[in-house]
């Protein structure tokens, strides 16, 4: 019986799952939006939301605390002049959970873990371009192979 054993272990040793989790926070910090496994975004969250909290305190404290744990400084830098005066007059709850279904290769459950007050960014389709040159080219290869 796990009695008073806390937090998943995510299959993985201590140091790991600590990386793991530090990668997982600083990509919601910067994309705001990830889609990951139900297990995972459960053990991201607290840590998502404690870094929301030190961010909403701006100090010079909490900027080092949040800097040591983040893995790169833009996150740290989104995180104290975007993210957390968004959520200044929330009291908690800044992130939501979506389940999404399960992943194609294993079958593992889906979800996506995104901040409050995201918006979502359509991707921009790409034109694809003909190539002019090439086409008339390669036509005229054909029509002179056709003729022989």
């Amino acid at each position: 019986m796990r009695h008073l054993n806390s937090g998943a272990k995510l299959g993985r040793q201590p140091a790991h799952r600590r990386a793991t989790l530090r990668n997982l926070v600083t990509n919601v910090i910067e994309k705001e939006r990830i889609t990951t496994t139900i297990r995972r975004a459960k053990a991201t969250r607290p840590l998502v939301e404690r870094m929301i909290t030190l961010g909403k305190r701006d100090s010079l404290h909490t900027r080092r605390q949040a800097a040591a744990f983040l893995m790169t400084p833009l996150a740290t830098k989104k995180l104290f002049e975007d993210i957390a005066p968004r959520f200044a007059d929330r009291a908690g709850g800044y992130t939501r959970i979506i389940h999404v279904g399960f992943r194609i290769g294993d079958g593992a459950q889906l979800a996506i873990l995104e901040l409050l007050g995201s918006k979502l960014k359509k991707k921009e389709k790409k034109e694809k371009k003909k190539p002019d040159a090439e086409s008339e080219e390669t036509a005229e290869k054909r029509e002179a192979k056709a003729k022989a």
